[in-house]
């Protein structure tokens, strides 16, 4: 490892940005979406994360995917891949906030594909992840979350704590669990990140694909290495999560002290279809509709974890 990471480090240090050139063309211009003001582009700074994967069982989690053109990545064994990312926006347009991402690695087209290559050949097969919930701290982040790119966010208790062993995050809803992670944090390997990610979610009948770029540095266990905790509560918006088999060690974990993001303006949509007539996906459009411009948060979490598993 000691001989890899100088490697590693350098290939990754010479990785060309992947925000496009419309987003840095944007820079200093302004807009106006839903009431919502936005300096272009939509970013974020000085922001912690944390990431961690779990394999799953691949045909449960194909149950949960909307649709008929979306497919679980397939691992080995015939395992999925669930991802948890929770990031601490202290610094963007919309004040400060936490976004808990619960989703499923996955692929985008008539067939699903074939193992370990989407994480080789992304654009080849669409690859993404299916974003199964997105508690947020404030009711700005939902309204133009949902109301602009789609995704599926509510109002929730969130924190995210950091010491110098872990990082966790406790996501409540309605006084019930509905997740808490914990990492050990791993070495602290530096790793220069510049990635890009899309993720797709289901809003008004439609399949929403929105794109994020991330640019900072991470420190990453694989294996054996990569320690984590996860409890999944019995809030209605994860209870299709137990069904999933997660495995009790992680793939890997990874923590970011601080990087910068960037959301794309640009999103794409489709219909999504069902043998099935009048059945809809995701939640309707009088669902943000009266939302207002809040960064107040809710309380923070309260429930103890301790006792659970």
């Amino acid at each position: 490892m000691k001989r890899i990471l100088p490697l590693a480090k350098l290939g990754l240090s010479v990785v060309p940005s992947p925000v496009p050139r419309r987003q840095r063309r944007l820079t200093g211009r302004h807009a106006l979406v839903d009431g919502i003001p936005f300096a272009l582009p939509v970013d974020s700074v000085d922001t912690p994360a944390l990431m961690a994967g779990f394999t799953i069982d691949r045909e449960a989690a194909a149950r949960m995917l909307p649709g008929s053109e979306l497919h679980p990545v397939a691992l080995p064994g015939g395992k999925g891949l669930l991802v948890i990312t929770v990031v601490n926006y202290l610094r963007t347009d919309i004040g400060r906030y936490i976004e808990y991402s619960i989703a499923i690695a996955c692929t985008h087209g008539s067939r699903p594909a074939p193992p370990l290559l989407p994480g080789l050949l992304r654009g080849t097969f669409r690859t993404g992840q299916y974003v199964v919930d997105l508690p947020v701290s404030s009711e700005i982040s939902v309204k133009g979350g949902k109301g602009i790119w789609g995704m599926p966010k509510h109002q929730a208790n969130l924190d995210f704590k950091v010491s110098d062993s872990a990082v966790s995050s406790q996501y409540e809803v309605d006084g019930h669990l509905g997740m808490y992670i914990e990492i050990e944090r791993p070495p602290a390997t530096g790793l220069p990140l510049r990635v890009g990610a899309v993720n797709y979610c289901a809003f008004r009948g439609m399949l929403m694909k929105s794109s994020i770029y991330f640019d900072g540095k991470a420190d990453v266990a694989f294996g054996r290495r990569a320690r984590a905790r996860l409890v999944v509560g019995d809030a209605p918006q994860v209870a299709g999560l137990h069904d999933l088999r997660i495995a009790t060690d992680p793939l890997f974990t990874v923590y970011l002290t601080s990087a910068q993001g960037v959301l794309d303006d640009h999103f794409e949509c489709w219909f999504l279809t069902s043998d099935e007539p009048g059945r809809t996906y995701g939640d309707p459009l009088d669902s943000v509709v009266g939302l207002g411009l809040s960064q107040v948060w809710p309380e923070p979490p309260s429930i103890d974890v301790r006792a659970r598993s």
